[in-house]
């Protein structure tokens, strides 16, 4: 099955018309896909936003690929406390960008979410 492809955010900045518009500066924030699990188009530094909505900790995957130097390395199974939101910058592709393109995750629950943010 393919994998759920996450919308990304691109943010307002550093000088938006002001005032911004109702949710112009609101996140996409999505549930993870536990049977298919996410991906996203890698092409440029991004901020991995990962939200706990749930009651108790959950985990989240995210996959890693071979990089020049020939080393991999997946964050297996980190855990998120209930109701933590934590944040990883993925500022360079090697490592992280599969051969299709895309950025691997995983989470546990559908009480992860998920916000991937254009840097």
């Amino acid at each position: 099955m393919a994998r759920t492809t996450l919308t990304r955010t691109t943010p307002l900045g550093p000088y938006p018309t002001l005032q911004p518009a109702a949710n112009a500066l609101d996140a996409v924030m999505t549930a993870a896909d536990t049977v298919n699990f996410n991906q996203f188009i890698f092409d440029g530094p991004m901020l991995l936003v990962v939200q706990n909505i749930g009651v108790a900790a959950h985990t989240f995957t995210l996959t890693s690929a071979v990089d020049p130097q020939n080393r991999s390395g997946d964050i297996t199974a980190f855990s998120i406390g209930a109701d933590e939101v934590c944040v990883f910058m993925l500022n360079q592709t090697a490592g992280w960008r599969q051969t299709d393109g895309f950025c691997y995750l995983a989470g546990d629950h559908a009480d992860v979410k998920f916000g991937i943010v254009r840097l």
